[in-house]
């Protein structure tokens, strides 16, 4: 798997922090983020329900700035 690191999170000071990837062999973005609480989880679940191989995560409006350049690299890819 080649993932092409895209940034974290500009608020941290190196690891276990939202980071942004993509993969372009599988032309997709890959996220790390924190784990969202069983709210949110279960409040999302009302407009999309969550199979078995899903999650949802939560990134700080700081990452929109990294998620806007992976999206760029991706559709440069």
């Amino acid at each position: 798997m080649a993932l092409r690191f895209i940034g974290i999170d500009p608020d941290t000071g190196g690891g276990n922090c939202p980071a942004v990837w993509i993969d372009d062999d599988k032309r997709e973005l890959v996220l790390q983020g924190w784990k969202a609480d069983d709210e949110t989880a279960a409040r999302t679940q009302q407009d999309s329900p969550l199979s078995e191989s899903e999650a949802v995560i939560r990134l700080p409006y700081r990452m929109i700035d990294t998620v806007r350049k992976a999206l760029d690299a991706a559709e440069g890819s």
